[in-house]
This record gives C-alpha cells, structure tokens and sequence, in this order.
C-alpha cells in the first residue's frame, strides 16, 4: 500500500505536535511495508501512485478540498480539532482581539486562513475555499472522508457536536517514542526544575505561566521557538521573566531527554489541548504532569496529572506546587508505555486504511 500523507506547508519551518505525529506515523508505517510520502499541500501531486490520501488539522480545509475534487481517492483525516476561539476572543490581545469577539469559531479560522494567504505565509491551495467559507468546506470533507483519526474520543465528541457529522472514526492516539524517550530512575530529579516543552504562542499560554512562577524558587525552563506570527507574544513573554526562568529554542526530540529525566514537572497550562504531546513525552521520563483542564487530555491523563484553570496565575501556581510535592507517578509512566506509542497509533492508522 502507498499513501500520500498531505500536510501544511509550513510543517516543518513551524514545528507542532502535528510535525512529530506525521513524521513518527510515516516512520512507523514503512515497518509494515506501508510507503507514505511526506507531501506539502500546495505541491502537484501524482495522485496514482497512491491507494489512499491521509490529511491532518481538519480546520485548514483549504489544504485539503483541491486534492479531494481532482484525485478521487479515497481519504482519511487526522482531525486534531483544536478550539482556538475562548483564546483569540477572550484573551488575544490587540485588534484581533476585539475584532474576533464579534465572530464565531469558524469564521475567526477562516479570517486566519485568508490572512496567512495574503500575508504570503501560506499558499492558498483551493481558491473556491475564499467564497465557501470554512463551515461549509469542512462540513464536505467530513461528509466524503472515510474515516476520521480523531486523538480522542472527546475530540470526535466534539466534531459531532459542531457539525453534526455521523462519519467512520478510529481512535488514534498521540503517542511517544520508548526508544528515544528511555527514563533512568538512578538519576535524580531536580525537584524544583519545571518544564514547559511547547512553540510559545497565545494558545499554549506561557505567559500566564511567567506570571505564575515569576520571583518564586522554581527554576521555570522554556523550551520551545515563538510562533511565526507571534513575535508580539514572544517578547512579552521575555519582558515579564525574571532571572528563575530561562528560554531555550525549539530543540529535536533526543535532546529533550537530557531535560525531562531532570525535570521534576512539565507543565502545559494552554487555553486548548487535544492531548499535549510533550506532556506525554515528560510522564514517560519520570515527570509529575500540570496541564490544563480545557480540552481533551483529561481522557489521557484521568486522575494522574493535576490540572489547572489557564486563566489565573494563582491556579497554575498552586497546581505546580502541588505537582512538586507528589512523589513520582510510576503508574502513569506504564500507562502511556502500554496505550499511548507511536506503534499503537500507527497499528490503528493502518486499521483506517484498511478500512
């Protein structure tokens, strides 16, 4: 089987939790004589060569409709259905800010998507995406794909509720590597090391985080670059920091090790998570878990993580206190080792594709 798995353009010039799930699932995949090519949405595209299309973030459906009408083929989503809009209507700064609050979640993505475009940092692939707006276009897609590969089962839960889709879905967990990601419990922890492994945007909320550990005996450790379109954001978050907080850029998952196996919490206090993969990543390394409690991770996390209100300093505050005070949750180490690896996620993904 071939498959032509078709991603954003700026996939890896803005790495995210999609740039790793894409490049682990086609990794993993050619383990089970399954080729998948790696391919930009604005690219041309040989269409039969492949016996089927994989997508991924179901809210750029400009990416995706133009090779849907002229390949024919068959085609499954990676949904990742973030919810960026209690973020870009209530806590974004600026004119956006004011402007968004007049808008519904679906027009502030396609006031984004057409933004991109004009500002040249995305190619607009599908140019009838400019009058059907985004509702309508996601509602075709949802109704011609397949099969969905939502993270969770809430996010599914969620796509329903939106848009009112009866559509096929597997459950594809995020997941970790165990060969990369290899906990030494002989090394001890620095227990007032926290971690915030994320690219620093408005969504992932890292400077309420600031706010939250500004000044106190934490040694907060943020690694990860500014967004492409949040530079704003990026210096604010620097003028706030005192001198327990240090900044490191975007670094490639083996050299993240060295720090979550020191780390004794990773915290990931975002306005939406669908999983939180780098939360993930750090329970496998032996780190207690702060994330936030808006969105989907609490089907991954349950009660072996602490959780915080990403609205309030006080709430991150004290769930990191209370994070560095548990003892090391071994539990939940197994629990991801057993249910949430790339090999799981690509053994259900190859299910979809059979499907």
């Amino acid at each position: 089987m071939r498959v032509a798995m078709i991603v954003r353009s700026t996939i890896y010039s803005a790495k995210g939790g999609d740039t790793i799930q894409v490049l682990q699932t086609a990794a993993h995949l050619s383990r089970y004589a399954i080729k998948a090519d790696i391919l930009m949405a604005h690219e041309k595209i040989n269409y039969a060569k492949y016996d089927v299309l994989h997508f991924f973030n179901i809210t750029r459906p400009a990416d995706m409709l133009l090779h849907i009408w002229i390949s024919k083929k068959p085609f499954v989503i990676s949904t990742i259905f973030i919810d960026y809009s209690e973020y870009d209507k209530y806590h974004r700064k600026g004119f956006k800010g004011w402007f968004f609050r007049f808008l519904n979640a679906d027009n502030i993505e396609y006031v984004k998507n057409i933004s991109r475009w004009i500002l040249r940092k995305d190619p607009l692939v599908t140019a009838p995406y400019l009058w059907k707006g985004q509702r309508n276009s996601i509602l075709e897609i949802l109704g011609k794909a397949r099969v969905l590969l939502p993270n969770s089962h809430s996010e599914y839960r969620r796509l329903i509720a939106r848009y009112n889709c009866n559509t096929n879905y597997i459950f594809v967990p995020n997941g970790v590597d165990p060969k990369t990601f290899v906990f030494d419990p002989s090394i001890e922890k620095d227990p007032l090391l926290i971690l915030c492994v994320a690219r620093i945007e408005g969504i992932k909320n890292q400077l309420n985080l600031i706010l939250a550990l500004r000044n106190t005996k934490y040694k907060l450790m943020l690694i990860g670059s500014a967004a492409p379109n949040q530079k704003e954001y990026y210096n604010a978050c620097r003028k706030m920091a005192t001198n327990n907080i240090t900044f490191i850029d975007h670094l490639p998952q083996e050299r993240l090790v060295g720090y979550y196996q020191r780390a004794k919490v990773h915290v990931l206090p975002s306005w939406f998570e669908t999983t939180g993969l780098s939360s993930l990543e750090a329970g496998v390394m032996g780190c207690n878990i702060v994330i936030t409690d808006k969105g989907d991770a609490s089907e991954y996390f349950e009660d072996e993580a602490v959780y915080c209100d990403p609205v309030s300093p006080e709430s991150i505050y004290e769930a990191v206190k209370k994070a560095t005070e548990l003892p090391f949750n071994a539990s939940l180490r197994k629990k991801i080792l057993s249910l949430y690896t790339w090999e799981q996620a690509t053994i259900r993904t190859i299910e979809a594709y059979e499907r």
